[in-house]
């Protein structure tokens, strides 16, 4: 059965049939030909799938995050960014990175971050001189922060699918957002120097002081939602509610930026956008229930436990297969269909099941700025209004340094765990 289930699955990849409709598919196909269960089993494990109560945080994070986007909270963080890092050659990159650490801390999607901030800071880039896939590919790059940085929707669809605290998984993510964040912004400020990008960044740039009086409460937004949750105020899902109210009372009622007839679009947008989450969710929940009755997990693991010697090599494994599987496969399906079946083996090796979440939230989020399915490159692209093929050359060097933060991610656990384990 799960010989065919993976067969039917690549050939409706291949045939670029949708990553859900495939992984859907193929399942009905298993249950089908290979089982006894009735069709009606399908109806059945896609509800199950769904009827999770931290799964309810994904929507309202989303459409938090295109409330920020409209209501002029993206636009107001942009310039604070900018009055602390944009005084230098290159700060206007190096306000990129920035900026998007910040938007990370309430967006919880990479995607929604490439919009908002790039929509804002891509064509600022062009107009101070930066090649346009440049601005394009640090854009995309610094957007992954997005899934990084807690709240992010990857680490609750992890932390549903192996058993884990979201609470421990969203404190665990704040070392490994402050090493990528700075790594970026160091590689960006000496290739901007090398190149000579960026030298009148300086323009138009605001005063720290009058930059924090005009982005008060957008700076206050991250600070309540994640203090909220490390502060027993709420829960991760109840804070996703409390990021949509806020961003809505200062975009509507204080800054004034989003009006009646903008809510109509940016609740269709948000709609569509949950919509593909869950579907995604929903239909990989299916493919694990087959995969787990066929007892493929076991049988993985009793695979890896004997052909791997020790716990580096099994990370050095899993880093390689995740990597490449994330080019192919969408971050969201990929964390369900295979959290359950690695962190077993994870913990087999002593490896903290919280550290090893962080070290697959963070290689499956490359696949969002790795071709052929980077959806930020492609939101990227999208805005900076290029085709694909001419951000991948500027792009590698930001993956190398992706990969360098991932080595260190993953062989120095501390990088993850310190602020747990401060509070926990």
């Amino acid at each position: 059965m799960s010989t065919t289930i993976l067969v039917t699955m690549l050939v409706l990849f291949a045939l670029s049939v949708p990553i859900a409709i495939s992984i859907g598919i193929a399942s009905v196909v298993g249950i089908a030909g290979f089982t006894n269960l009735p069709l009606l089993l399908v109806a059945q494990q896609l509800f199950v799938s769904l009827d999770r109560y931290p799964l309810a945080a994904i929507p309202f994070f989303i459409l938090a995050g295109n409330l920020m986007e409209v209501g002029g909270i993206s636009t107001r963080l942009v310039d604070f960014a900018k009055s602390i890092v944009g005084g230098v050659q290159g700060g206007l990159a190096c306000t990129c990175v920035l900026t998007c650490m910040i938007f990370a801390a309430v967006s919880g999607s990479s995607v929604a971050t490439t919009f908002a901030i790039g929509a804002i800071l891509i064509p600022a880039m062009v107009k101070h001189g930066y090649p346009a896939p440049f601005a394009a590919a640090l854009q995309a790059t610094s957007a992954e922060l997005g899934v990084i940085i807690p709240p992010s929707i990857p680490m609750i669809l992890y932390a549903v699918s192996a058993e884990v605290s979201i609470g421990e998984l969203f404190i665990a993510g704040i070392g490994p957002g402050l090493l990528i964040a700075a790594a970026l912004t160091a590689f960006v400020y000496v290739w901007c120097r090398i190149k000579g990008y960026g030298r009148d960044d300086r323009d138009g740039r605001l005063s720290f002081t009058a930059a924090v009086r005009r982005s008060g409460l957008a700076l206050l937004m991250p600070v309540v939602i994640i203090g909220g949750i490390y502060g027993g105020v709420f829960t991760p899902t109840e804070a996703s509610v409390v990021a949509v109210f806020y961003a809505l009372l200062v975009g509507l009622v204080i800054y004034r930026e989003i009006g009646i007839s903008d809510l109509v679009p940016i609740l269709r947008k948000s709609v569509i956008s949950s919509a593909i989450i869950m579907f995604i969710i929903a239909t990989a929940g299916l493919f694990s229930f087959l995969i787990n009755r066929a007892g493929i997990p076991v049988a993985v693991g009793e695979w890896l436990v004997q052909s791997i010697d020790g716990t580096v090599g099994f990370l050095l494994a899993v880093n390689a297969f995740l990597f490449v599987l994330g080019m192919f496969v969408e971050t969201s399906a990929a964390i369900i269909v295979l959290a359950p079946i690695l962190a077993p083996v994870a913990a087999h090796f002593g490896i903290d099941p919280i550290h090893f979440g962080l070290v697959m939230v963070v290689n499956l989020a490359m696949g969002m700025i790795t071709p052929p399915f980077g959806v930020n490159l492609f939101a990227a692209c999208q805005v900076a209004g290029i085709p694909l093929d001419r951000i991948v050359r500027p792009l590698l060097p930001f993956v190398l340094v992706i990969l360098a933060c991932l080595m260190i991610i993953t062989f120095v656990p501390d990088v993850s765990l310190v602020f747990r384990n401060l509070l926990y």
